[in-house]
């Protein structure tokens, strides 16, 4: 399959453009530091003694610090979701890079755990340096009591360490997907993290030196001759201004750290307490409507809460029974004693952006199609103001009975366009891999979702060529939100060049 350039750059180049820019940034501050410990003047002695381990060590901060400050602001949603809303970001192509923001936030924390690995080992190999090339020349230098003395880490380097491994390993998809809370409230350990790093140089074991213009690095003291010099040469010496002319002077490194990740600590802390009062506005619920496959829809009302179709709601509290407890949801709802429940939201997604194009192409996969709902409830409110033309809904399920809640919104919005006689601006493919109970949709109720009805598998090349055929030298919406190996699929093809020249722009929405 060729890969078409266009296609390449409208999916992939904002995403490589800023994964260069942040590699660059990332390899230049390491350059700079590292060159800086190396060949730096006031930091000739301390080089001396600690070797490489000091550059790499200091070279592996400074990645550190500037990934801390960058790893905190893709998880400001409520910033990002109003820079989205307004004019502020005209371009598409700017909206999709923000919904890339876990993806940039997984990168920074990949990228902090690496350099922490590196400057941890760095450290080893200065601790075993400051014991055996103990200074007796320069004592304010050492860290080290005395020669071969043992030390041991530093109580905060320990924590730092202990706490990024757990929520490194709390991170994995396995977890993530299996038990969300542990991944959740390891996470939250972040502000104990910041806390502990920006004290985490306080101590002040590395020195640079302060005088190096009076005692330039190497000068010979006072009374103090080079045997390997002539009387000529030492005298030469001494007018070049290479003698010492007072004693070196060290003084302990400031801490930069908090002027890394002071900024985006507060904004982000900031936006966590606006979540917070923001979803402790109460919220009452309407209704507890209950659908085929064990589907609960929550119908409720919240003050000042406002939502448009694309946007994501999260609960933070959710006191439900069991949905498989049919016995205990009913008579709940009949007596109308409502569970506690509080929304965090919205926040922005990639779904807001269906109604941005001339087509769209939505692809669920089982339950993903959560978020298109929102975007076929909005069609069925209303459509005349959305630039929107033309819609594909492709929904695949493993047995018919997923498709049933769905059904009736599916069937509403089928009569609605042919009322309004445009019975082509949706476009409706079903597919079920499972024959199980297939008679059961020749209901007359669901009479126009039995033709769209299909076994097995879409065969996604057919899909894309009909659309290229039928959309020459457009730009069409990807929209998928289901399995990794669909999500794959389609986002191959949408690289792909053989759809007479129209573009395919891939957005993926995700729940892990």
């Amino acid at each position: 399959m060729a890969l078409s350039v266009r296609s390449w750059v409208a999916n992939e180049g904002g995403k490589h453009l800023v994964l260069v820019l942040w590699l660059g940034a990332n390899t230049l501050l390491f350059m700079r530091t590292f060159l800086l410990y190396y060949c730096g003047q006031q930091y000739h002695y301390l080089h001396q003694m600690l070797g490489l381990g000091l550059c790499i060590s200091r070279a592996s901060a400074s990645v550190l610090n500037l990934n801390c400050s960058l790893v905190l602001l893709p998880m400001c949603r409520s910033l990002l979701t109003y820079l989205r809303g307004t004019h502020t970001v005209r371009s598409r192509k700017a909206r999709r890079l923000l919904d890339k923001s876990k993806t940039f936030h997984m990168a920074c924390g990949v990228a902090i755990c690496v350099f922490s690995v590196v400057h941890v080992s760095a450290h080893l190999v200065n601790m075993v340096n400051f014991s055996v090339r103990y200074s007796e020349e320069f004592p304010s230098l050492n860290v080290a009591r005395y020669r071969g003395e043992v030390r041991f880490p530093g109580i905060t380097g320990i924590l730092l360490v202990l706490i990024l491994f757990l929520m490194f390993t709390a991170s994995s998809y396995c977890i993530r997907v299996s038990n969300y809370e542990i991944f959740w409230y390891t996470h939250n350990l972040f502000i104990v993290f910041y806390i502990i790093l920006i004290v985490h140089v306080v101590g002040g074991a590395l020195k640079y030196q302060t005088n190096f213009e009076a005692h330039p690095p190497g000068c010979l003291r006072a009374n103090q001759t080079n045997p390997d010099k002539t009387e000529e040469e030492s005298g030469q010496a001494e007018g070049d201004g290479r003698s010492c002319r007072e004693e070196a002077r060290f003084q302990p490194n400031s801490p930069e750290t908090w002027l890394w990740v002071s900024g985006p600590l507060c904004l982000y802390c900031a936006e966590r307490l606006y979540r917070y009062i923001r979803s402790n506005s109460p919220v009452t619920i309407v209704a507890v409507v209950r659908h085929p496959c064990d589907v609960i829809e929550l119908r409720m009302l919240k003050k000042d809460f406002k939502a448009h179709p694309g946007q994501v709601k999260r609960f933070t509290e959710l006191l439900l029974p069991d949905p498989g407890a049919e016995s205990e949801i009913l008579p709940m709802v009949q007596q109308r004693r409502y569970p506690k429940l509080y929304v965090d939201g919205p926040f922005g997604s990639s779904s807001q952006e269906v109604f941005n194009y001339e087509v769209s192409l939505c692809v669920a996969g089982g339950i993903g199609v959560t978020p298109f709902a929102c975007v076929l409830h909005a069609l069925l409110d209303g459509w005349r103001h959305f630039r929107l033309r033309r819609l594909y809904f492709v929904w695949v399920c493993r047995e018919l009975q997923s498709f049933y809640w769905f059904a009736e919104l599916l069937c509403a919005l089928h009569h609605k366009l042919w009322k309004e006689n445009r019975p082509d601006y949706l476009n409706l493919q079903l597919f079920v891999s499972q024959t199980d109970g297939l008679q059961n949709i020749s209901e007359e109720r669901y009479r126009p979702l039995s033709s769209r009805l299909m076994i097995g598998r879409p065969r996604w090349k057919l899909l894309f060529e009909e659309i290229g055929r039928t959309n020459k030298h457009k730009r069409v919406g990807v929209f998928c939100c289901g399995p990794k190996g669909i999500s794959r699929t389609l986002h191959r093809l949408c690289n792909s060049d053989r759809y007479s020249g129209t573009t395919f722009e891939f957005n993926k929405e995700s729940f892990s």
